[in-house]
Protein backbone atom coordinates (compact mmCIF):
# COMPACT_ATOMS: atom_id res chain seq x y z
CA UNK A 1 0.00 0.00 0.00
CA UNK A 2 1.72 3.27 -1.21
CA UNK A 3 -0.52 5.47 0.90
CA UNK A 4 -1.06 4.29 4.81
CA UNK A 5 -4.20 6.64 4.79
CA UNK A 6 -5.98 4.08 2.50
CA UNK A 7 -6.14 0.62 3.79
CA UNK A 8 -6.89 -1.51 1.38
CA UNK A 9 -6.14 -5.40 0.80
CA UNK A 10 -5.74 -8.44 3.26
CA UNK A 11 -4.62 -7.15 6.58
CA UNK A 12 -5.08 -9.98 9.51
CA UNK A 13 -5.41 -9.61 12.70
CA UNK A 14 -1.99 -11.43 13.88
CA UNK A 15 -2.62 -13.89 16.58
CA UNK A 16 -0.81 -13.33 19.59
CA UNK A 17 1.50 -16.62 20.52
CA UNK A 18 2.26 -17.49 24.33
CA UNK A 19 4.89 -20.22 25.92
CA UNK A 20 3.06 -22.47 27.63
CA UNK A 21 2.90 -20.56 31.18
CA UNK A 22 1.47 -17.67 29.65
CA UNK A 23 4.13 -15.13 28.43
CA UNK A 24 4.93 -13.69 25.27
CA UNK A 25 6.74 -15.85 22.43
CA UNK A 26 8.34 -13.20 20.63
CA UNK A 27 9.74 -16.26 18.56
CA UNK A 28 6.66 -17.51 17.51
CA UNK A 29 4.91 -14.07 17.18
CA UNK A 30 7.85 -12.63 14.59
CA UNK A 31 7.61 -15.91 12.52
CA UNK A 32 3.81 -15.24 11.95
CA UNK A 33 4.53 -12.33 10.69
CA UNK A 34 6.76 -13.73 8.07
CA UNK A 35 4.51 -16.27 7.34
CA UNK A 36 1.70 -13.33 6.80
CA UNK A 37 4.14 -10.94 4.58
CA UNK A 38 5.54 -13.85 2.78
CA UNK A 39 1.86 -15.01 1.83
CA UNK A 40 1.93 -11.07 0.41
CA UNK A 41 -0.72 -9.32 2.74
CA UNK A 42 -0.98 -5.59 2.83
CA UNK A 43 -1.04 -5.39 6.18
CA UNK A 44 -1.05 -6.43 10.06
CA UNK A 45 -3.90 -5.53 12.78
CA UNK A 46 -2.02 -6.56 16.39
CA UNK A 47 -4.09 -6.01 19.55
CA UNK A 48 -7.58 -6.83 17.63
CA UNK A 49 -9.83 -9.64 19.01
CA UNK A 50 -8.22 -12.70 17.32
CA UNK A 51 -5.03 -11.24 19.01
CA UNK A 52 -6.33 -12.11 22.39
CA UNK A 53 -5.77 -8.46 23.27
CA UNK A 54 -8.76 -8.05 26.11
CA UNK A 55 -6.11 -10.67 27.89
CA UNK A 56 -3.28 -8.72 27.83
CA UNK A 57 -1.56 -6.75 30.05
CA UNK A 58 -0.81 -3.28 28.88
CA UNK A 59 3.22 -4.25 29.22
CA UNK A 60 2.24 -7.15 26.88
CA UNK A 61 0.70 -4.91 24.61
CA UNK A 62 3.11 -2.60 24.04
CA UNK A 63 5.88 -5.35 23.35
CA UNK A 64 3.53 -6.66 21.08
CA UNK A 65 3.30 -3.88 18.91
CA UNK A 66 7.17 -2.40 19.43
CA UNK A 67 8.24 -6.08 18.12
CA UNK A 68 6.12 -6.74 15.42
CA UNK A 69 6.76 -2.95 13.86
CA UNK A 70 10.40 -3.26 14.48
CA UNK A 71 10.51 -6.62 12.23
CA UNK A 72 8.64 -4.97 9.62
CA UNK A 73 10.73 -1.95 9.80
CA UNK A 74 8.25 -0.02 7.58
CA UNK A 75 7.65 -2.88 4.94
CA UNK A 76 4.12 -3.06 5.90
CA UNK A 77 1.44 -0.67 7.62
CA UNK A 78 0.89 -1.59 11.28
CA UNK A 79 -2.29 -0.83 12.69
CA UNK A 80 -2.48 -1.46 16.72
CA UNK A 81 -5.78 -2.21 18.67
CA UNK A 82 -6.62 0.45 21.72
CA UNK A 83 -9.38 -1.52 22.99
CA UNK A 84 -11.06 -0.55 26.11
CA UNK A 85 -14.27 0.09 28.10
CA UNK A 86 -13.81 3.92 28.39
CA UNK A 87 -11.96 6.66 26.06
CA UNK A 88 -9.59 7.88 29.46
CA UNK A 89 -8.31 4.21 29.16
CA UNK A 90 -8.41 4.15 25.23
CA UNK A 91 -6.49 7.36 24.75
CA UNK A 92 -3.73 5.90 27.39
CA UNK A 93 -3.63 2.38 24.96
CA UNK A 94 -3.39 4.82 21.59
CA UNK A 95 -0.51 6.84 22.95
CA UNK A 96 1.53 3.44 24.13
CA UNK A 97 0.52 1.89 20.85
CA UNK A 98 1.60 5.20 18.81
CA UNK A 99 4.70 5.67 21.21
CA UNK A 100 5.33 2.16 20.18
CA UNK A 101 5.45 2.80 16.56
CA UNK A 102 1.99 2.14 14.89
CA UNK A 103 1.03 3.46 12.31
CA UNK A 104 -2.82 3.98 12.94
CA UNK A 105 -5.16 3.18 15.78
CA UNK A 106 -8.34 0.49 15.41
CA UNK A 107 -10.79 1.23 18.20
CA UNK A 108 -14.61 0.14 19.08
CA UNK A 109 -16.94 2.39 20.66
CA UNK A 110 -17.10 2.37 24.65
CA UNK A 111 -18.56 -0.86 26.03
CA UNK A 112 -19.99 -2.20 29.94
CA UNK A 113 -20.95 1.78 30.02
CA UNK A 114 -23.93 2.63 28.51
CA UNK A 115 -23.61 5.49 25.86
CA UNK A 116 -25.35 7.76 23.46
CA UNK A 117 -24.72 7.88 19.75
CA UNK A 118 -23.24 11.84 20.49
CA UNK A 119 -21.18 10.47 23.18
CA UNK A 120 -19.77 7.55 20.32
CA UNK A 121 -18.91 10.12 18.24
CA UNK A 122 -16.88 12.05 20.69
CA UNK A 123 -15.49 9.04 21.97
CA UNK A 124 -13.97 8.89 18.25
CA UNK A 125 -12.67 12.85 17.86
CA UNK A 126 -10.95 12.53 21.46
CA UNK A 127 -9.46 9.44 19.99
CA UNK A 128 -8.44 11.02 16.64
CA UNK A 129 -6.91 14.36 18.72
CA UNK A 130 -4.94 12.38 21.20
CA UNK A 131 -3.54 9.71 19.01
CA UNK A 132 -2.27 11.91 15.96
CA UNK A 133 -2.42 8.74 13.56
CA UNK A 134 -5.58 7.65 11.35
CA UNK A 135 -8.06 6.12 13.79
CA UNK A 136 -10.09 3.33 12.11
CA UNK A 137 -13.54 2.28 13.81
CA UNK A 138 -13.96 -1.05 14.79
CA UNK A 139 -17.69 -2.14 14.80
CA UNK A 140 -18.11 -5.32 16.91
CA UNK A 141 -21.73 -5.27 18.52
CA UNK A 142 -21.23 -8.94 19.59
CA UNK A 143 -18.42 -8.19 21.95
CA UNK A 144 -19.12 -4.45 22.79
CA UNK A 145 -22.85 -4.65 22.56
CA UNK A 146 -23.24 -1.53 20.67
CA UNK A 147 -23.97 -1.31 16.90
CA UNK A 148 -21.67 1.78 15.16
CA UNK A 149 -24.66 4.31 14.30
CA UNK A 150 -24.19 4.50 10.27
CA UNK A 151 -24.89 8.05 10.32
CA UNK A 152 -22.05 8.34 12.94
CA UNK A 153 -19.92 6.54 11.05
CA UNK A 154 -20.16 8.44 8.05
CA UNK A 155 -19.92 12.15 9.88
CA UNK A 156 -16.76 10.99 11.48
CA UNK A 157 -15.84 10.05 7.86
CA UNK A 158 -16.19 13.30 6.33
CA UNK A 159 -14.67 15.27 9.08
CA UNK A 160 -11.70 13.38 8.77
CA UNK A 161 -12.20 11.99 11.81
CA UNK A 162 -11.75 8.20 10.68
CA UNK A 163 -9.83 7.18 8.08
CA UNK A 164 -11.82 3.23 7.75
CA UNK A 165 -14.14 1.07 9.08
CA UNK A 166 -13.76 -2.49 10.15
CA UNK A 167 -17.45 -3.92 10.02
CA UNK A 168 -17.49 -7.29 12.00
CA UNK A 169 -21.24 -6.47 12.67
CA UNK A 170 -22.60 -8.83 10.16
CA UNK A 171 -24.43 -6.59 8.92
CA UNK A 172 -24.46 -6.51 5.32
CA UNK A 173 -27.00 -3.69 4.77
CA UNK A 174 -25.32 -1.26 7.02
CA UNK A 175 -22.04 -1.92 5.07
CA UNK A 176 -23.56 -1.55 2.10
CA UNK A 177 -24.96 2.08 3.18
CA UNK A 178 -21.28 2.66 4.52
CA UNK A 179 -19.89 2.13 1.07
CA UNK A 180 -22.44 3.93 -0.54
CA UNK A 181 -22.16 6.87 1.42
CA UNK A 182 -18.40 7.26 2.26
CA UNK A 183 -16.66 10.24 1.90
CA UNK A 184 -13.47 10.11 -0.44
CA UNK A 185 -10.34 8.21 0.57
CA UNK A 186 -12.87 6.35 3.60
CA UNK A 187 -11.82 2.80 3.24
CA UNK A 188 -14.25 0.10 4.31
CA UNK A 189 -12.85 -3.73 5.99
CA UNK A 190 -14.92 -6.74 6.37
CA UNK A 191 -14.09 -8.58 9.53
CA UNK A 192 -15.66 -11.30 7.99
CA UNK A 193 -13.74 -14.58 7.05
CA UNK A 194 -16.99 -16.00 4.68
CA UNK A 195 -17.94 -12.70 3.29
CA UNK A 196 -14.58 -11.23 1.40
CA UNK A 197 -15.87 -11.57 -1.83
CA UNK A 198 -19.46 -10.79 -1.36
CA UNK A 199 -17.86 -7.32 0.29
CA UNK A 200 -15.68 -6.57 -2.18
CA UNK A 201 -18.61 -6.79 -4.83
CA UNK A 202 -20.39 -4.36 -2.87
CA UNK A 203 -17.33 -1.92 -2.74
CA UNK A 204 -15.28 -2.58 0.47
CA UNK A 205 -11.79 -2.45 -0.09
CA UNK A 206 -10.54 -5.10 1.81
CA UNK A 207 -10.69 -8.02 4.93
CA UNK A 208 -9.32 -8.09 8.05
CA UNK A 209 -9.91 -12.02 8.79
CA UNK A 210 -9.00 -14.01 11.55
CA UNK A 211 -8.45 -17.33 9.81
CA UNK A 212 -5.92 -15.07 7.35
CA UNK A 213 -2.91 -16.17 10.34
CA UNK A 214 -3.79 -19.64 9.51
CA UNK A 215 -4.14 -19.26 5.88
CA UNK A 216 -2.95 -15.52 4.40
CA UNK A 217 -2.11 -16.54 0.74
CA UNK A 218 -6.09 -17.74 0.72
CA UNK A 219 -7.46 -14.61 1.40
CA UNK A 220 -4.84 -12.67 -1.09
CA UNK A 221 -6.13 -14.67 -3.49
CA UNK A 222 -10.07 -13.92 -2.96
CA UNK A 223 -8.81 -10.30 -2.63
CA UNK A 224 -6.26 -10.17 -6.20
CA UNK A 225 -9.09 -11.97 -7.83
CA UNK A 226 -11.95 -9.41 -6.91
CA UNK A 227 -9.57 -6.59 -7.78
CA UNK A 228 -9.23 -8.34 -11.28
CA UNK A 229 -13.06 -8.81 -11.68
CA UNK A 230 -12.53 -12.36 -11.55
CA UNK A 231 -15.99 -13.19 -9.89
CA UNK A 232 -15.62 -16.88 -10.15
CA UNK A 233 -11.99 -17.70 -9.00
CA UNK A 234 -12.77 -15.36 -6.03
CA UNK A 235 -15.83 -17.26 -5.38
CA UNK A 236 -14.31 -20.67 -5.83
CA UNK A 237 -11.39 -19.87 -3.11
CA UNK A 238 -13.98 -18.03 -0.94
CA UNK A 239 -15.53 -21.30 -0.84
CA UNK A 240 -12.55 -23.18 -0.28
CA UNK A 241 -11.78 -20.73 3.13
CA UNK A 242 -15.43 -20.93 4.10
CA UNK A 243 -14.68 -25.18 4.58
CA UNK A 244 -11.53 -24.51 5.72
CA UNK A 245 -13.75 -22.15 9.02
CA UNK A 246 -15.16 -25.06 9.99
CA UNK A 247 -11.87 -25.00 12.34
CA UNK A 248 -13.65 -22.91 14.64
CA UNK A 249 -16.02 -25.09 15.65
CA UNK A 250 -13.97 -27.94 16.66
CA UNK A 251 -14.11 -27.24 19.84
CA UNK A 252 -16.67 -28.10 22.29
CA UNK A 253 -19.25 -26.09 23.41
CA UNK A 254 -19.93 -27.78 26.38
CA UNK A 255 -16.80 -27.09 28.29
CA UNK A 256 -15.48 -23.98 26.09
CA UNK A 257 -16.88 -20.54 24.72
CA UNK A 258 -16.97 -19.76 21.33
CA UNK A 259 -13.65 -17.12 21.48
CA UNK A 260 -11.69 -20.03 23.14
CA UNK A 261 -12.57 -22.52 20.48
CA UNK A 262 -12.07 -19.77 18.11
CA UNK A 263 -8.95 -18.40 18.46
CA UNK A 264 -7.66 -22.07 19.87
CA UNK A 265 -8.27 -23.50 16.21
CA UNK A 266 -6.31 -20.82 14.76
CA UNK A 267 -3.65 -21.53 16.87
CA UNK A 268 -3.93 -25.19 16.78
CA UNK A 269 -3.62 -24.77 13.19
CA UNK A 270 -0.51 -22.46 13.25
CA UNK A 271 1.34 -24.83 15.33
CA UNK A 272 0.33 -27.38 13.06
CA UNK A 273 1.82 -25.75 10.28
CA UNK A 274 4.79 -24.99 11.85
CA UNK A 275 4.48 -21.31 11.84
CA UNK A 276 4.57 -21.11 16.46
CA UNK A 277 5.86 -23.52 18.94
CA UNK A 278 2.42 -23.53 21.09
CA UNK A 279 -1.20 -23.17 20.56
CA UNK A 280 -1.43 -22.13 24.56
CA UNK A 281 -4.84 -19.46 24.95
CA UNK A 282 -4.83 -17.28 27.29
CA UNK A 283 -6.06 -17.89 30.79
CA UNK A 284 -8.86 -18.59 31.49
CA UNK A 285 -9.99 -19.83 28.08
CA UNK A 286 -10.59 -23.80 27.63
CA UNK A 287 -7.61 -25.37 25.75
CA UNK A 288 -8.43 -27.67 22.73
CA UNK A 289 -7.52 -31.54 23.59
CA UNK A 290 -5.89 -33.70 21.20
CA UNK A 291 -8.62 -35.20 19.64
CA UNK A 292 -10.06 -31.85 18.99
CA UNK A 293 -6.94 -30.99 16.98
CA UNK A 294 -6.84 -33.67 15.28
CA UNK A 295 -9.88 -32.66 13.67
CA UNK A 296 -8.27 -29.09 13.03
CA UNK A 297 -5.30 -31.25 11.20
CA UNK A 298 -7.65 -32.84 8.80
CA UNK A 299 -9.65 -29.57 7.78
CA UNK A 300 -6.14 -28.61 7.24
CA UNK A 301 -5.50 -31.36 4.71
CA UNK A 302 -8.70 -31.06 2.65
CA UNK A 303 -7.72 -27.65 2.45
CA UNK A 304 -4.22 -28.30 0.62
CA UNK A 305 -2.46 -26.54 4.20
CA UNK A 306 -0.59 -29.79 5.58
Amino acid sequence: MSDPLRLTGVIPPVCTPFTPDGELDTGSLLRLVDHLMGAGVDGLFVLGSSSEAAFLTDRARRAVTEAVVAHVGGALPVLAGAIDMTTPRVLDHARAAVAAGADAIVATAPFYTRTHPAEIERHYRLIAEAAGVPVVAYDLPTSVGTKLPTDVVLRLAADGVLAGLKDSSGDEGALREVVRGRAPGFSVLTGSELLVDTAMLIGADGAVPGLGNVDPAGYVRVHRACVAGDWAAARAEQERLAALFAIVGVGSPARMGRGAAGIGAFKAALRLRGVIDHATVAEPQTPLTDEETALIAGHLTAAGLL
